[in-house]
């Protein structure tokens, strides 16, 4: 509970960001204009991330017959977590790692590398899928959609703003209803900023949640630290090639990055994660 209550607040931190930055940029009719672009982005979100997610990571959807052993595994865990069979896929990739997609338990999909099928035990394996389902059983997937859409038409915006003083667009600090050059230099700086930083603990928020809900499903807390530790070894030796819009999906960061970097991972540390579940 205290996991939805802090992630509601920081859903509602994002939107202020937004309409605050509306404000900035285009006084009140700025604000009322960022807040239809911010519905109208959330409405794609909610209806097509999931195609989005599995064509842009290569997934292909497998039968029972083509992975009989990974469906009935996802099957008993769907069973277990209460909720309905998510469509199973597969991406043809050698570094370990899985995700889930889907606007709601009824269409959701939970993809998977080769790689993970072959580095990790049956156990091991179960409490990544745990996680996975844990993700789409706490609704996370449109959580994290709604977050990485609106920090998106924020830096739009500030790439608007920015146009804008370019060309001559933008406004004095006298006129009526909106922050003038100085509200752009903000919003250009600044919005962008603080969406990135809300929308990482969001992130992190959610995913501490899915990894003691995927133990509590699987009951196995242990194989899933096992398993983080294995993935995490692998996917800093060889990232994957993927969109950072998407990155944030995946049970680990498939992204490469140094010190810096992991400080602002959407992902929070593995050792923290790690320890937790020990402690489970």
């Amino acid at each position: 509970m205290t996991s939805m209550i802090k992630t509601g607040l920081l859903m509602a931190s994002m939107t202020a960001v937004f309409m605050v930055a509306g404000q900035l940029l285009g006084g009140s009719n700025g604000m009322v204009f960022a807040l239809l672009i911010a519905l109208g982005m959330n409405f794609f979100a909610y209806w097509f991330s999931d195609k989005m997610a599995l064509k842009m990571s290569g997934a292909r959807e497998v039968s029972p017959t083509e992975a009989p052993d990974l469906h009935a595994l996802v099957a008993k865990l769907a069973r277990q977590a209460e909720i309905p069979m998510p469509r199973v896929c597969i991406i043809h990739q050698d570094t370990p790692n899985a995700f889930a997609t889907g606007r709601n338990p009824a269409n959701a999909a939970v993809a998977v590398t080769t790689g993970l099928m072959k580095i990790l035990s049956r156990d091991e394996l179960e409490g990544v899928m745990a996680h996975e389902l844990a993700h789409i059983k706490n609704r996370d997937i449109l959580i994290s959609s709604i977050a990485a859409t609106m920090a998106g038409a924020i830096g739009y915006m500030a790439s608007m703003a920015q146009w804008a003083m370019i060309f001559g667009g933008g406004r004095s600090d006298n006129d009526e209803g909106g922050g003038g050059l100085f509200g752009s230099l903000v919003m250009m700086i600044l919005a962008p900023i603080g969406a990135s930083l809300i929308q990482m603990a969001i992130s992190r928020s959610r995913e501490f949640q899915a990894d003691a809900s995927g133990a509590a499903i699987c009951g196995k807390p242990r194989s899933l630290a096992s398993a983080l530790q294995q993935l995490e070894i692998h996917n800093r030796r060889r990232p994957i090639d993927v969109n950072p819009a998407t990155a944030q999906m995946y049970i680990v960061n498939p992204l490469s990055g140094g010190q810096l970097a992991n400080l602002f991972s959407t992902h929070p540390p593995m050792q923290e994660r790690i320890k937790r579940l020990g402690a489970m």
